[in-house]
């Protein structure tokens, strides 16, 4: 078997030098049946060696109910097959634009800033994590006859952090574990990165777009000795909804890659494939300086502008690369694999004669409705011991976390007594998108930015909000950060007292004055006029994030346009016309 070892200058197969020439394709984004399209796509562009992430919360949704953890082998094997090496990329963390950068919703709920630290309580859930994954790993390394030649420990940690007793602690685990490939760590080039991010004895990695020979100067100054490898060399970027698409432009993105070579280094093309983030899994951003200003979720399209765009096919930047990269191969590129192929004949035009309203997907598809929340269900589900929450019972609105939901819809109410007159109504603490009705009436739609509806509310009314996920943060300060409505403190309200109707009511007992100031939501100015009773549901994703096409770069993905949700109404199609929990990447 071979062995793969890092040298003073260069990565050694047996001892012979090689240059990794990689492209990130995640095989979560792509169908299993495309995999071996995608990767015979990375072959004829060049490249000898994939790279994946791991997202943990895709296959640990719940605490110790693991799903298709053997997605990874599989994947492993089709890059085998391909004739490629790979590169695996554990977290447990991964950023990646994916919902929570990686984490499941009931850990940043139960550890919350503890996450990535050296915690033991987040210790011990990652130990276990990993003990159920990375035999996937251990059973294809290249001393093994698989094709996994690095592993990488935590990810872009210097951005995040500087717990080096948790790193080398990780690091430590992953060898406990049975990896036997070299480790690395990533991060950017930058001082204060490469210190925080960086673990003695491992290889260090540099992630750029461009200027690599000034990046890679700022890597020598902290690793004089071992390969220089960009492991995330930037060729697009993804996108924000409501903004418009990134792109870069080809000639000077394959120019950028020819500087990267020609520095000697070893190179990860991030992204080659981006593929589609299905099912509602998109992450989000916060804006400014340090990542803490306006909140923007990813779209559904993870087309990245990458050369192998969402449909497989071969772009223009795609060519570019390929001229670039074939003057570093060690023989003739392979030919590209057929196009894929799209749906045989014209086009159709499909015209809607039916709706289905909300209230009655979520009677379909939606959890038993409750006082707090899923009836029977105790915050997130399956967490055990003292540091489990205890069931919301304030008459505060839940969170996500605190109602155990991942991913989709909660539909919160809450009785407006009266008679009174109008008073504005505003949701503190929302993290998502609201669309709110009042007495059946939609009255408006509600964000972090604007909070509050246009008109004020009398009383007595019901009054609905509708809270859409929208993607939990996956960069910078704000990970982990509890989402959707805040809970905080309030009164003026009873406990949940039961309803025959499965409608939220309450009676106002012991209201206090002043209780305005941290109630989460706010109804009028009067003592006691604040809180929630809520009753919530929930409906999961099904099919799109987005019930609307957009048009660019000559394909069309489900990606952009207004949310789904925009309306009281839902599609009785599957948006964008996927088959069941998938989006449209493929023809």
């Amino acid at each position: 078997m071979s062995e793969f070892t890092v040298g003073d200058d260069h990565f050694r197969l047996d001892g012979r030098p090689v240059r990794l020439l990689s492209g990130a394709l995640h095989y979560f984004r792509v169908h299993e049946e495309q995999w071996g399209h995608r990767l015979a796509m990375l072959a004829a562009m060049g490249l000898n060696c994939v790279e994946t992430y791991v997202p943990w919360n895709l296959h640990e949704e719940r605490e110790g109910v693991y799903r298709d953890v053997g997605a990874l082998g599989r994947f492993l094997d089709a890059v085998r097959e391909a004739g490629l090496w790979a590169i695996v990329r554990p977290g447990p963390y991964i950023c990646a634009e994916w919902e929570n950068g990686g984490l499941p919703v009931w850990v940043t709920g139960r550890f919350g800033r503890r996450v990535r630290t050296r915690d033991a309580g987040y210790r011990a859930a990652v130990e276990r994590w990993f003990r159920e994954l990375l035999p996937q790993v251990v059973e294809r390394e290249i001393g093994r006859g698989g094709p996994v030649v690095l592993v990488q420990a935590e990810n872009e940690y210097g951005s995040y952090g500087s717990d080096a007793v948790y790193l080398e602690w990780l690091a430590g685990l992953l060898r406990e574990c049975g990896v036997s490939v070299p480790l690395f760590t990533s991060d950017g080039p930058e001082d204060h990165m490469l210190t925080g991010g960086s673990v003695p004895g491992l290889l260090a990695t540099a992630n750029f777009g461009s200027g690599a020979r000034e990046a890679f100067g700022v890597l020598r100054r902290h690793r004089p000795e071992g390969p220089l490898m960009c492991m995330e060399f930037w060729c697009g970027w993804f996108d924000h909804w409501g903004a418009e698409p990134v792109v870069r432009d080809p000639g000077e993105a394959a120019e950028a890659l020819r500087e990267v070579l020609e520095c000697g280094a070893s190179v990860n093309i991030y992204m080659a494939h981006g593929g589609t983030n299905f099912a509602g899994w998109a992450g989000a951003n916060r804006g400014g300086p340090v990542q803490d200003g306006e909140f923007q979720p990813t779209v559904t399209s993870y087309d990245y502008d990458a050369p192998v765009d969402e449909y497989g096919r071969a772009t223009e930047k795609f060519h570019l690369f390929r001229k670039v990269l074939e003057a570093y191969a060690e023989g003739p590129l392979p030919a590209l694999p057929p196009e894929p192929r799209g749906l045989a004949g014209p086009p159709v035009r499909v015209e809607l004669d039916g709706w289905a309203g909300l209230d009655d997907v979520l009677e379909a598809l939606g959890d038993p409705e409750g006082p707090s929340g899923p009836e029977g269900l105790e915050g997130p589900e399956s967490l055990e011991g003292p540091e489990r929450p205890e069931r919301p019972v304030s008459g505060v609105a839940p969170t996500f976390e605190e109602l155990g939901v991942g991913r989709g819809l909660v539909r919160y109410r809450v009785a407006v007594p009266g008679p009174r007159i109008p008073y504005p109504l505003t949701a503190a603490g929302l993290r998502d998108r609201a669309v709110v009705y009042v007495d059946g009436v939609r009255a408006g739609v509600l964000t972090e930015e604007s909070p509050t509806l246009p008109e004020p509310v009398a009383g007595p009314a019901e009054v609905e909000l509708w809270v859409e996920s929208l993607g939990r943060v996956n960069y910078g300060p704000r990970l982990g950060s509890r989402w959707r409505v805040r809970r905080r403190w309030s009164c003026g309200w009873s406990r949940w007292a039961g309803s025959t109707t499965g409608r939220a009511w309450a009676s106002r007992r012991g209201s206090r004055p002043g209780c305005c100031t941290s109630a989460s939501i706010c109804t009028g100015y009067g003592p006691g006029d604040c809180g929630w009773t809520p009753s919530t549901r929930r409906a999961r994703w099904r099919g799109c994030r987005s019930g609307r096409y957009r048009k660019g770069r000559g394909r069309r993905a489900c990606s952009g346009g207004r949310s789904p949700w925009a309306g009281r109404r839902a599609w009785t199609t599957r948006g964008c016309g996927c088959p069941a929990g998938r989006a449209a990447s493929s023809g």
